[in-house]
């Protein structure tokens, strides 16, 4: 009996170390690769949940971040035409209170009887200047010969003269000025009946 007990000893010891090399597998239990987990279905749901949250959280952050971007570049664009209209109107304001000065040239010039030549060219030059520095910042003179134009002329006068149609512009008092073509002053004439 020995015998039989020992040729059963040496089969078990075989068939336990040839199960030794095999992997073990129990049922229901899915073979799992290196690194991965396993989850219920609840685990599984939450993490999606999750995932999907995320998701939406990017989307409107990305959204919330092109609107920004939009808004800055209207804001920096409106910025631009806010600070060139400003500069225009600040030339325009600049030129309008030098205006009476050109004006006062314009009369010492016209009564120039009796006064040393020297001084007249000295004022001629300045005069020149002056108005040559303000055409460089866009100032040009409102023409007035012609025809009476309400666009661009106040008539302060009508008289009737001889040999001119109604209309026509007489004399002009005071020039008028555009800066790029935006009046600043209108020109006050004397015009025909």
């Amino acid at each position: 009996m020995s015998n039989k007990n020992n040729d059963a000893a040496k089969k078990d010891a075989a068939v336990n170390e040839a199960a030794a090399d095999l992997p073990v597998s129990e049922e229901n239990e899915p073979k799992e690769a290196e690194g991965s987990v396993t989850l219920t279905q609840a685990e599984y749901d939450e993490v999606k949940a999750h995932i999907e949250k995320l998701k939406s959280d990017y989307d409107s952050a990305v959204q919330v971040a092109q609107r920004t971007q939009a808004d800055f570049s209207n804001f920096r664009r409106r910025n631009a035409s806010v600070a060139a209209d400003s500069l225009e109107e600040g030339k325009q304001l600049v030129i309008k209170g030098i205006l009476p000065i050109l004006d006062d040239f314009d009369r010492a010039l016209a009564n120039t009887d009796g006064v040393e030549k020297a001084f007249v060219d000295g004022v001629v030059l300045v005069h020149r200047q002056l108005t040559d520095t303000l055409k460089g910042f866009g100032l040009s003179e409102i023409p007035c010969d012609g025809k009476f134009d309400p666009e661009c002329h106040e008539a302060v006068m009508r008289e009737h003269e001889d040999g001119k149609e109604s209309g026509t512009i007489t004399a002009v008092l005071r020039k008028g000025y555009k800066v790029n073509d935006r009046i600043i002053r209108y020109s006050m004439v004397k015009v025909a009946e």
